[in-house]
């Protein structure tokens, strides 16, 4: 039940609290350029949910087996030539080419897979889908995930690491979506020449980062609460 009580903490900690968008203000470029309409707006929170899931399992299984220090495949890889048994092994410094890969490949299936399907879907993203590639957001997920993994004594599990990639996805759908909605509305407001544009889109965001300020520590409360029906 105490994993069960973690995993809850850290959805909730991704998804509201810590908002990948509204709190590190990564994955700004999407947040914006996507979000003038909803459909879209839905579409690509999906998209990046999809990838930067996917990408966090191809990113723990890599840094688990291969790029943390001591991981088991080097070190057996190093055994078997020959070297010494005593040596510690740390691939880590080649974690950003790692995580930069396995994000382009896993975009470039998502890419491929709406132009089949969702044709109409894919041409409304336009340069945007792409641009998921440099989407911040997902390689601040890689990031968090390797550095769960260099501590032997928080070492996160597979379901962890796919429970804040999935949550931060969630949370920036919740975030894209809203700020869409709110974008549509104002279509039909007077907005000042001044602020037109980029310029009132920004201020909704600052809005919307006070307001999920009022989710601070509700991660804590949900978690005594649920440890006090335990007991």
């Amino acid at each position: 039940m105490e994993t069960i009580i973690n995993l809850i903490q850290i959805a909730l900690l991704a998804a509201l609290i810590n908002n990948f968008v509204l709190h590190y203000f990564v994955g700004i470029c999407p947040f914006l350029g996507v979000s003038r309409r909803v459909d879209m707006a839905v579409g690509m929170g999906c998209a990046v949910t999809f990838v930067i899931s996917l990408a966090a399992f191809l990113s723990w299984t890599f840094t688990y087996y291969l790029l943390r220090p001591e991981a088991p495949l080097p070190a057996w890889i190093w055994k078997l030539v020959g070297g010494s048994a005593d040596a510690k092994i740390d691939l880590s410094v080649l974690s950003y080419i790692m995580y930069i890969f396995v994000i382009a490949s896993s975009v470039q299936f998502v890419e491929m897979y709406l132009r089949k399907f969702f044709p109409s879907l894919y041409k409304s993203f336009g340069v945007f889908l792409p641009l998921i590639t440099t989407n911040c957001a997902i390689l601040f997920a890689c990031l968090e995930i390797m550095k769960q993994l260099q501590n032997p004594n928080e070492l996160w599990g597979l379901h962890e690491a796919l429970t804040l990639a999935v949550a931060g996805g969630i949370g920036f759908t919740i975030a894209i979506t809203l700020m869409a909605g709110l974008r549509e509305e104002l279509d039909l407001c007077d907005v000042p020449k001044p602020f037109q544009g980029p310029g009132i889109a920004l201020v909704i965001a600052g809005i919307m980062a006070m307001a999920f300020m009022g989710f601070t520590g509700m991660d804590q409360g949900v978690k005594n609460a649920l440890s006090s029906l335990l007991h």
